[in-house]
């Protein structure tokens, strides 16, 4: 299958993948739906207008400057929408390839364009996936005996995360302030981060969801998963260790969550889906899914200094080292009646894999501080510094394609003076 539209075989977006995002063509001009295909928009909002696409039940999703009503429609809609984007841009259908007025209309270049959040995402759960990221957490401040807390080979570990902080990849992100852990005279500090950290992680949207006090069954979790995204989940590590005793991460967390502007839907992925690790102790009935339900998607992290023309890669991780899968995810976040919905988000956690190129933080890269890293401008880091840009890359490899993320990326600006 190829494209009217020339993609390389390197590029994030051929006519195999075409994820979708919101874009405004110009800050003034409302919101509009389109997918990517190689360097382009293909605008679906006005494509809807002129009824070049047409859902099964009549209803329209695209006008609204948000996916969540695509999400919500459900998977036999997606694909009805997916095979009519794939044969208008198909290079062997003339309907849009030779109708100059109309290609006018529905082409925008990338590069000219503003992206927003793909969605109006109401609830946002970050999950603790990685064995190796769970491993060498604890291994750090608990001790390789105790690295794992008992709980974590039987279960799907999260915590809720904050949707009003989530940003669209370009978007800068302000050095959190907060307090830390007490001094030597025992009083806790205030003032900014001084270990700011990335974690790589991905991020699946929720399609259609169910109804409060009905879960959903993991057979059928496939059905309610729209697409996914690159995530980076941003951690203050000082201020999130003095404050995450009982319940968990807070202001270390909430501060900001980047995005990638682009869902890839699963549909493209269905090529690239493995198995992931061996799952000991067997989950209970109610986690155990059937089949490979992890993908080969490969993952990389890479900081920009001030002043540098290209990232440094950092980490070099894939999204089938994760212990607990998305289905997995979605049915235990569900098992209790919880309601998710159309466009929340739910994100894997940390992708760490077995080698130290694999580990998906700052905090494990330089191991809590003690080992720094070395960049390519004779500048080393173990945590960022204000004008560091984190820029995260992932792509699954087709066999002369390849099925891409564009990327998440955020520049890290100096803190506000503390109130």
């Amino acid at each position: 299958m190829t494209s009217f539209i020339p993609v390389p075989s390197d590029h994030d977006f051929p006519i195999q993948n075409l994820p979708y995002g919101v874009f405004r063509a110009t800050p003034a001009e409302p919101a509009r739906v389109g997918v990517a295909i190689g360097d382009y928009i293909l605008d679906l909002t006005t494509l809807e207008e002129a009824a070049w696409l047409q859902s099964r039940s009549g209803a329209s999703f695209f006008r609204a400057g948000s996916l969540n009503a695509f999400m919500a429609a459900g998977r036999d809609e997606w694909r009805h929408i997916r095979t009519q984007i794939q044969a208008l841009l198909s290079a062997d259908e003339p309907r849009l390839r030779d109708n100059e007025a109309m290609r006018r209309r529905v082409f925008f270049e990338q590069g000219a364009v503003t992206m927003e959040l793909p969605a109006l995402v109401g609830d946002y759960t970050d999950f603790y996936s990685s064995r190796e990221h769970a491993t060498n957490v604890g291994t750090m401040f608990r001790g390789k005996e105790n690295a794992l807390m008992p709980n974590w080979t039987h279960l799907p570990v999260g915590y809720h995360g904050r949707s009003s902080s989530l940003l669209v990849s370009g978007r800068p992100v302000r050095r959190p302030s907060g307090q830390t852990k007490p001094g030597e005279d025992g009083q806790p500090g205030f003032g900014p981060t001084r270990l700011l950290d990335f974690e790589l992680e991905m991020g699946f949207f929720v399609g259609p969801g169910n109804a409060l006090g009905h879960p959903i069954p993991i057979a059928d979790t496939p059905e309610h998963i729209f697409g996914m995204v690159l995530v980076n989940d941003w951690s203050a590590r000082d201020i999130q260790a003095w404050e995450y005793v009982p319940l968990g991460p807070f202001l270390g967390k909430n501060f900001a969550t980047t995005l990638s502007p682009w869902v890839v839907p699963m549909d493209a992925l269905e090529p690239f889906r493995v198995s992931g690790p061996t799952q000991d102790p067997a989950p209970l009935p109610y986690l155990t899914s059937t089949g490979p339900w992890s993908y080969d998607i490969q993952l990389e992290v890479g900081i920009r200094t001030p002043g540098a023309q290209q990232p440094d890669v950092v980490c070099r991780s894939n999204f089938r080292y994760l212990y607990w899968n998305v289905c997995q995810q979605l049915a235990h976040h569900t098992v209790n009646g919880c309601n998710a919905r159309p466009g929340d988000l739910m994100a894997s956690g940390t992708i760490s894999g077995p080698e130290p190129e694999n580990f998906g933080s700052m905090l494990e890269l330089s191991w809590r501080g003690e080992r720094p890293i070395s960049l390519a401008d004779g500048t080393s880091r173990t945590f960022l510094e204000d004008g560091d840009s984190v820029v995260m890359r992932g792509w699954a490899q087709g066999d002369g394609y390849r099925i891409g993320f564009g990327k998440a990326e955020g520049t890290v600006l100096s803190a506000v003076p503390s109130p």
